[in-house]
């Protein structure tokens, strides 16, 4: 079964069950400080598993890309990715563990959907623990499909629970779907989640059914969720007997694409490999993440540092195959036309994704060069040193500071009979790394989770400052991201200049005039082209026909949104810009903050 098959049939299968198709999101969060890009399917809907109204309706399904930067040191190994995509579908208070179960068990054994032999799947549920008890429901539902009791494992709430997002809220057990590939058990205690490559997680249940309490302990929802994800590459690879993902349709292209740029042949040498999955992952996320909706461009900050990390790790992998000159437009190209089909905005950015690629190769070269100037400055003293080691903090600030690879730091001390310290290097480098980790993929702690009343009122203001800065400075003014926080709002917007103080002061004017008429916030479920009709400002995709929300703030803002929103905007105090500058090339960026209407705040 092809990809575009498995996309497709998912999307049927669960259309044919209720479920209402609605596009993905963008890879950028909109109104989460917790997170740098969408992680999950999951991730952009945590609003409506919490209990917003979603006006699709309570069943749900889409395919989502996603980006997880936390092991991008991993990836090169023939399972890690950057870049996936995400199949789910969701109900919102409709059906729960029984009718989840019975359709998860119905895609994948029934010969009309993925036909995988049932004798070949085994299951884990929650064992439960002090807290909250053992998931025997699931348990039962999996026995009565068939599936024998060696082949239904209960595993601890490590392996099978998920949530809150912060620390309270909607949580519960899941149930996770493995296919065994066939190959021999590691061992006696071998099992669905061991690492040994027998069994493959093919899917996963999530049972939003408890309310985790400020004191820990859990209460029964009484509006009970279900969340479930396949990843589409690995889905993909199993069904088709791949030993890996970088053997499927969905890099394959990719990969010959950097045969003929390198002369590498994929599959002849294991370090090579390396390095050409490296750069097929690699340019891929890249080439997502700029031709987003809210792309980003490379930068020393959040989202841009690591597509500039992406980008150059891909460019130094390159030179590893002996590529000298301008390199990853070439897989670039390749990934636009593979993905333009399902993201069409791809193609409309095309140009703009080569050229972004083009200018940070070249800094990147240029990069380069200072290191080994940098490496030529530095020579006489490490000359000195009797052992003829380069230690390794001094290794790694030239890798950290310049970008410069450690392969190309050894290569130039042994051409001047000098070794580096290559255990020093690594243990800098694992704690740069643990430290990278740490503040990359974070869980939703607060962020699409946070609904208190400060967090409200600064989404509402943000509605009012996008019309403001359009009036301001004109109608190309578009939002390229927002991020809130309980004590500020930050909002990226399209515009080539720095605000002058005195556009910076009639925004403020608008914005607070605005409040003082204390206008009236109302909501309007319509389809897409109906918004787009009618004004509102929004990110349309191609299916004019899906459900949004429109919100209104009196006759000055309507925009498409999901909230949440007060009901007027009397009760936002004052609003005052406290500082505006460089976001990335061609967007600028805002931090504003709500104070009480007498002005008596400490800013």
């Amino acid at each position: 079964m092809t990809g575009k098959e498995l996309r497709e049939k998912y999307i049927r299968f669960f259309r044919e069950h209720g479920h209402a198709e609605i596009s993905g999101f963008s890879l950028i969060p909109e109104n989460d400080p917790t997170v740098l890009f969408t992680t999950a399917g999951m991730h952009p809907l945590v609003p409506y598993i919490l209990g917003a109204e979603h006006p699709a309706g309570k069943r749900l399904v889409d395919y989502q890309r996603c980006i997880r930067t936390g092991d991008i040191d991993a990836v090169g190994d023939a399972s890690h990715l950057t870049f996936f995509e995400m199949l789910g579908n969701w109900s919102l208070g409709d059906y729960f563990k029984e009718e989840a179960i019975r359709m998860s068990y119905e895609f994948l054994t029934s010969p009309r959907w993925l036909g995988i032999d049932p004798g070949r799947l085994s299951v884990t549920v929650f064992a439960g623990d002090e807290m909250v008890p053992r998931d025997e429901e699931s348990a039962e539902i999996w026995r009565s499909l068939g599936i024998p009791e060696e082949r239904i494992h209960f595993m601890s709430r490590e392996h099978n629970w998920w949530g809150p997002a912060g620390k309270t809220g909607p949580c519960g057990p899941d149930t996770e779907m493995f296919i065994d590939t066939g190959k021999p058990p590691c061992g006696p205690d071998c099992k669905p989640g061991c690492s040994c490559g027998k069994y493959f997680e093919i899917w996963n249940d999530v049972f939003m059914e408890y309310n985790k309490k400020a004191d820990g302990t859990y209460e029964p929802l009484s509006r009970k969720c279900v969340d479930t994800g396949m990843g589409l590459e690995r889905t993909t690879a199993i069904l088709q007997g791949k030993q890996s993902v970088y053997d499927t349709e969905f890099f394959v292209p990719i990969i010959r694409a950097i045969e003929e740029s390198t002369g590498a042949v994929y599959g002849r040498d294991p370090e090579k490999d390396v390095s050409i999955r490296i750069i097929s992952d690699h340019i891929k996320a890249a080439t997502f993440i700029l031709g987003d909706e809210r792309g980003v461009t490379p930068s020393n900050v959040g989202q841009g540092y690591v597509l500039r990390r992406l980008i150059r790790r891909a460019i130094r992998h390159a030179r590893k195959l002996g590529v000298e000159g301008n390199f990853v437009h070439l897989p670039a190209q390749v990934v636009l036309d593979m993905y333009k089909e399902y993201y069409p905005l791809l193609a409309e950015k095309r140009d703009f994704v080569l050229e972004e690629l083009r200018v940070e190769e070249d800094k990147f070269l240029k990069t380069l060069q200072k290191g080994e100037h940098e490496f030529e400055k530095m020579l006489p003293n490490l000359l000195k040193n009797p052992k003829k080691v380069i230690p390794g903090r001094i290794a790694f600030r030239l890798y950290d500071t310049y970008g410069f690879p450690i392969e190309v730091t050894e290569e130039l001390a042994r051409e001047h009979g000098l070794t580096v310290d290559r255990a020093g290097f690594d243990e800098e480098f694992e704690r740069h790394r643990e430290r990278s980790k740490q503040g990359a993929d974070r869980v939703f702690k607060g962020g699409l989770a946070d609904h208190t009343e400060e967090t409200t009122k600064l989404h509402t203001a943000t509605h009012l400052l996008h019309q403001a800065l359009r009036i301001v400075l004109g109608p190309h003014v578009q939002q390229k991201g927002s991020n809130i926080t309980p004590e500020r709002l930050r909002f990226d917007f399209s515009h080539p200049d720095k605000l002058t103080p005195e556009q910076i002061r009639k925004v403020e004017e608008i914005v607070n005039q605005k409040i003082k008429e204390d206008l009236p916030v109302t909501m309007e479920v319509m389809t897409l082209e109906e918004a787009k009709e009618k004004g509102a400002i929004a990110f349309f995709t191609d299916r004019y026909d899906e459900k949004v929300k429109v919100y209104s703030v009196g006759d000055f803002s309507k925009e498409v949104c999901g909230g949440p929103h007060v009901e007027r905007t009397g009760v936002l105090g004052r609003f005052k810009i406290v500082k505006e500058q460089s976001s990335s090339a061609g967007v600028r960026r805002i931090r504003a903050v709500l104070l009480p209407p007498d002005g008596s705040s400490e800013e």
